[in-house]
């Protein structure tokens, strides 16, 4: 079973387009099928996985970017965004975002 991590700015972002229910079904997907979202290449393995926003398919809904740490059994919730917002992030800053949590202690 995996532990749910979020980052301050996933925390505040994640109230402003899911429910707590749209949320619980976010993480039930993610413990079902732990690499349901895409590598976002040159990350060093973060996942994007698009998420359907009321009234509008996946391509057009939100992007939820996670890094699974297997060694640690965590799902580390790091951003979303609508599609709209913001098209990509880009590979770098994920990458040094998911060093940062393999060196957290």
């Amino acid at each position: 079973m995996y532990s749910f991590v979020e980052t301050r700015l996933f925390t505040q972002l994640v109230k402003s387009y899911l429910s707590d229910d749209e949320y619980r079904q976010v993480q039930l997907r993610i413990i079902q099928y732990p690499r349901c979202g895409a590598v976002v290449p040159g990350s060093g393995g973060v996942r994007k996985l698009r998420w359907r926003a009321a009234g509008r398919g996946n391509r057009a809904g939100y992007r939820v970017v996670y890094f699974l740490r297997r060694s640690e059994d965590e799902v580390w919730m790091l951003t979303i965004y609508p599609k709209n917002v913001r098209d990509t992030i880009p590979a770098h800053v994920l990458k040094a975002i998911r060093r940062e949590i393999e060196n957290a202690q």
